[in-house]
């Protein structure tokens, strides 16, 4: 009898998505999503305006257009679904958790010192970029991966994503860059400093992929 191979959940990259995509649905209600004006006043980073932002700017996408709105919520659920499920998988829930909102706090408080005074900000890409730097030390660093091929590979993969994003943001005036750098560095540090655990032996289940274990 062929023992079905399962796939271990992520519970955590589901529930920040379903998230967004709530965010999104009170845009459009509130019709914050055709004008600039509503979505700052619905939670945006605003300089001057409540800390209470710093969070709710990151379940909030778009420009107050309707085409820049449906691109960067796009671009951002697409990221966090590849990048938030493999760290979630590869290093455990809580782990992934903490970075994701650490980095994305450090994100939305660079944005907040960085914006000019009627300026606003909103997304989730922030602690996406804290994810993905996360990623260069986690897997140097872990016991279970930095021996894999595919790991190492993957660390070179988010070097080159890091560069071209930054680079990519450095040419377009509306791509909040203090917030991507903001969120980078704070990733960074947190795969470099948080306490690696041996992993446990594998359950006799298999697994497709990646073996998850809570770190």
């Amino acid at each position: 009898m062929t023992q079905r191979a399962r796939v271990r959940p992520t519970p955590a990259t589901t529930a920040l998505m379903g998230a967004i995509l709530f965010g999104f649905g009170i845009e459009i209600i509130t019709g914050a999503w055709r004008n600039p004006e509503i979505l700052a006043a619905i939670g945006a980073i605003v300089p001057g305006r409540g800390y209470w932002r710093l969070v709710t700017a990151m379940f909030l996408h778009g420009d107050g257009t309707i085409q820049g709105d449906l691109l960067h919520l796009g671009m951002n659920l697409f990221a966090l679904f590849q990048l938030g499920r493999l760290y979630e998988l590869m290093f455990g829930t809580r782990r992934f958790v903490f970075i994701y909102f650490v980095s994305g706090l450090i994100a939305s408080i660079a944005s907040y010192y960085h914006l000019p005074p009627n300026g606003s900000s909103v997304g989730a890409s922030g602690a996406i970029f804290g994810i993905l730097g996360a990623f260069v030390f986690s897997v140097q660093r872990s016991p279970r991966w930095r021996h894999e091929k595919w790991a190492r590979s993957l660390v070179a993969q988010c070097i080159f994503w890091i560069a071209a994003n930054i680079v990519i943001g450095l040419k377009i005036p509306q791509i909040d860059n203090a917030a991507h750098i903001g969120g980078l560095i704070a990733g960074l540090i947190l795969g470099a400093v948080l306490p690696h655990r041996v992993p446990p032996p594998p359950p006799g289940a298999t697994v497709v992929d990646v073996q998850p274990y809570d770190e």
